[in-house]
């Protein structure tokens, strides 16, 4: 995990290092490990800030090949970068780094070849005769912005990373996307990271064990592939069914090696999440973590935590207070945390998905579809932010591409409430034993409701609106939308201070309801 900075300019531009050396230097803390920095003529300019995980002595960035005539930067992980090593001519690879086998991918067969890539990733490559790549993976687990100006194209990992001046032209580069200079953007994947088709129809109203065997392999091979790492892996446990199923996989597999697997959790000192979480660690065997949230460090970091996270949307704020007091203890601890983000959007875990809107299958499926689509600009925003701020990189085994198939060819109508199920009964029914079963089937939480912080922030907001007089008349987003709350009120008053030109209708999302 790294954040990364790239220009490239055509034959009218000229790249002005000092700007590029300002963004790169405005990410550091994505990278605090290292800084690499290669300037090819007036044709390109790659910066990387590193964050050391595979291959820590010999990884460092940009990465060339053996000829030094094509360098790359990278951000994220290939998780099949083994594989993609095993077909390359012997001798070529020069490194342990996964993001060398991008390098040698793409090389060999063009920039069709990001297809071939597994994993969450923002990557920029610059060729000595003035080709260039820039590729983000099909979710957009991995953050990627970029604006045009005289002739010169820039791509960073964050908001922060532009000059003020520049904010008003700053987009979201959209998942599942390339660009080149002579082609511009252009997608290589259609929205999520498989073909999405029409959702089956049950051709039984349950499931049998042969697909719950099918689902519970997809998830444990999702987990095991994101603990890939030279350094340290912990689990994110809320308590919840997604990070305690993610933490039960990641516990076995750290016994085999002969390791014992640290789980973080965090909470106000009699919320749900944080006695669920600690009855999950005594189960799993884990080396557990508890950070105490209160209502004074709550209120200190809601300020940190609207810049961290570059987001006012009131639900990110509220889970990013508690996500980062957890960060900031992990990554003393850690480099990699697992997280359960996204098993919501596979397996309709919003009470809202359960209403009369989407009673017909196909209507669900495609809203989940549409919430997964969406990722980038929410969950995924505030899951990367709050770790990388902090130096750590966040994992979802959830949004592995191969379980993301699974789960969209799994009809919808299984993953209904009927009849007295519960939401996600079909993954909890797969993970049969692997907990306890009142943890198996507890009932889900938002995760800033869980910890405590959704309680505390929600009076904060009312009793600054109490203070102006029951109503906020002020500033509105520029070309972005309504606010919907006093809790959205509050927290783009400070987002605004922070951020103020950026364009939230180009660069953020929204949920439903605030």
């Amino acid at each position: 995990m790294c954040g990364i900075v790239a220009a490239f300019a055509d034959s009218d531009g000229t790249i002005d290092t000092e700007k590029c050396e300002r963004m790169l230097a405005r990410i550091q803390h994505r990278g605090p490990d290292d800084t690499g920095v290669l300037a090819l003529n007036n044709t390109a300019w790659l910066g990387h800030q590193r964050l050391s995980i595979m291959d820590v002595t010999g990884g460092r960035q940009p990465l060339a090949d053996p000829d030094s005539t094509t360098w790359i930067i990278g951000n994220g992980e290939i998780y099949n970068f083994r594989s993609l090593n095993a077909e390359l001519p012997e001798g070529l690879v020069q490194t342990r780094s996964d993001t060398e086998a991008a390098l040698h991918v793409v090389m060999r067969t063009g920039p069709a070849a990001v297809q071939e890539l597994n994993g969450m990733f923002a990557f920029a490559m610059a060729g000595a005769d003035g080709s260039g790549l820039v590729a983000r993976d099909p979710m957009g687990v991995k953050p990627l912005y970029w604006f045009e100006s005289g002739g010169v194209t820039f791509f960073a990992s964050e908001l922060r990373a532009f000059d003020v001046e520049d904010r008003p032209e700053v987009t979201s580069f959209p998942p599942g996307c390339l660009w080149t200079p002579a082609t511009g953007i252009v997608r290589y994947t259609n929205g999520v990271p498989v073909e999405v088709r029409p959702a089956h129809r049950a051709q039984e109203p349950e499931w049998d064990d042969v697909v719950l065997k099918e689902l519970r392999e997809a998830v444990i091979t999702a987990v095991r592939r994101r603990m890939m790492s030279d350094v340290g892996v912990g689990v994110f446990l809320s308590g919840g069914l997604d990070s305690a199923l993610v933490a039960a996989i990641a516990a076995r597999e750290a016994a085999e090696r002969g390791e014992v697997l640290p789980t973080f959790a965090v909470g106000t000192e009699t919320s749900g999440d944080l006695i669920a979480a600690r009855r999950v660690a005594e189960h799993i065997g884990s080396d557990h973590h508890e950070i105490l949230a209160t209502s004074a460090n709550i209120e200190e970091a809601l300020d940190e935590a609207v810049q961290v996270i570059e987001h006012f949307d009131p639900a990110l704020v509220r889970s990013s207070v508690p996500n980062l007091l957890l960060a900031r203890d992990a990554s003393k601890k850690v480099k990699v945390v697992l997280t359960g983000e996204g098993a919501d959007e596979l397996f309709a875990g919003y009470s809202y998905m359960h209403g009369e809107d989407f009673a017909e299958p196909d209507v669900l499926h495609a809203e989940l579809v549409r919430n997964l689509e969406g990722l980038h600009h929410l969950n995924l925003q505030r899951c990367d932010r709050t770790t990388m701020y902090y130096g750590l990189e966040a994992r979802e085994p959830f949004l592995d591409t191969d379980l993301i198939r699974t789960a969209l060819a799994l009809p919808p109508e299984w993953k209904q409430r009927v009849e007295g199920r519960p939401e996600k009964a079909i993954l909890r029914e797969a993970f049969t034993g692997w907990l306890p079963k009142d943890l198996l089937w507890r009932t889900k939480e938002q995760f800033g409701d869980g910890s405590g912080a959704g309680t505390v922030l929600a009076a904060l907001a009312a009793a600054k609106a109490d203070g102006v007089g029951g109503g906020w008349v002020g500033e509105v987003p520029t070309d972005g939308w309504e606010l919907r709350s006093d809790e959205e009120v509050l927290y783009f008053e400070i987002w605004r201070r922070h951020f103020r030109g950026i364009r939230p209708n180009v660069t953020l999302g929204a949920f439903a309801t605030a």
